[in-house]
């Protein structure tokens, strides 16, 4: 009996070493820790993060960006300079004798700078139909175009600026909701709302020539391009980039500030490098970086509802503020909102 109990104590104690020093057991148990358990950054800030445990070799990523490699204990040291901003998790691809592991949290980096806020003047009034419930405007060649929203009277128009009188129209089929146009190569590409949808005409005839899908993008809200690249708001804090050719979605910005991410940005518009958006229910017009998502300026249109003459037939929540069209032949900007009878021309200034 004693020479028994004395192996049974020795092979527990074999087990007990065993599960509590086995150093297969250490090298896998990584770690990402940041410094001073730091989530959130601006452009301009450093990153320090480490991965503890035994490893060879570590690739950090943010989102699908690759910042830096690592070998060894050597600890993540990395600043911050032209990475897109937002919300991005923040992953670690972890190397050891062969093997691989991923570590990953979430981090928040916001622009270094707050944005310039501008006030406008108007230079010009003109008409604007009344029904024109204004989801998209944009001008093409010198003319100017706009989808009208509502379930059973959505529509694609062509407009003369000078009148409002609309030129061309059809109708788009009742259970749609048409949301925002752009127009690229002689092609017209209109969303609409929740139906996952969207329809690409003839600039010329408005013959529907197509149709597409969306991705992982929510809604359909705003669209605009650059001459090579259809950008697309959804409703949430992404605007997509979409490929002219296929519509498909390779990707995305998020509009942030330097303090906050911004949401519901809904019409579009490229202005001499840059994407103005309407900001749903607001009287503000956002000023979008389109590499990284830092919302650079917010121009402040309060007050220009009041010179409507309008005013007292629209509802204040659904009726708002919504089209915002760059003329690049004329450089001139305009601006209305949902079925305002005043097509505004402004200029922008600084306040």
């Amino acid at each position: 009996m004693k020479i028994y109990n004395l192996f049974l104590l020795f092979g527990l104690g074999l087990i007990f070493f065993s599960c509590g020093n086995d150093p297969e057991d250490a090298d896998t148990e990584f770690v990402l820790e940041i410094h001073e358990n730091k989530k959130e950054f601006k452009l301009g800030e450093q990153l320090q993060a480490q991965v503890k445990g035994k490893k060879d070799s570590v690739i950090y990523y943010l989102g699908s960006q690759r910042l830096k490699k690592t070998v060894g204990a050597e600890s993540l040291n990395y600043t911050f300079d032209k990475e897109k901003l937002g919300t991005w998790d923040l992953t670690a691809h972890i190397y050891n004798d062969g093997s691989f592991t991923e570590r990953q949290t979430e981090i928040s980096l916001f622009n270094a700078t707050a944005p310039v806020t501008y006030t406008y003047e108007i230079i010009n009034k003109f008409p604007h139909a009344t029904d024109a419930y204004t989801q998209g405007l944009e001008f093409y060649n010198n003319e100017l175009y706009e989808s009208t929203g509502h379930y059973g009277s959505s529509s694609l128009r062509k407009v003369d600026l000078q009148t409002g009188e609309v030129l061309q129209k059809i109708d788009i089929p009742a259970n749609f909701f048409a949301e925002g146009i752009t127009i690229l190569n002689g092609k017209l590409y209109q969303l609409t709302w929740k139906e996952d949808k969207g329809f690409i005409y003839d600039i010329a005839s408005f013959e529907k020539t197509g149709e597409f899908s969306y991705g992982e993008s929510e809604e359909g809200w705003g669209l605009t391009n650059d001459g090579s690249t259809i950008y697309k708001s959804d409703g949430t804090e992404k605007i997509w980039f979409l490929d002219p050719q296929t519509l498909s979605e390779e990707g995305y910005i998020q509009t942030v500030t330097d303090r906050t991410v911004a949401t519901q940005l809904n019409e579009l518009e490229w202005v001499e490098g840059k994407i103005y958006a309407n900001t749903y229910q607001k009287d503000g017009v956002a000023i979008i970086n389109p590499e990284n998502g830092a919302i650079e300026g917010v121009i402040n249109f309060s007050g220009l509802r009041d010179e409507l003459g309008n005013t007292e037939d629209l509802d204040p929540l659904n009726d708002v503020l919504n089209g915002i069209a760059y003329n690049k032949q004329t450089k001139k900007l305009y601006v209305t909102g949902k079925d305002w009878d005043t097509l505004f021309e402004v200029v922008i200034k600084e306040n």
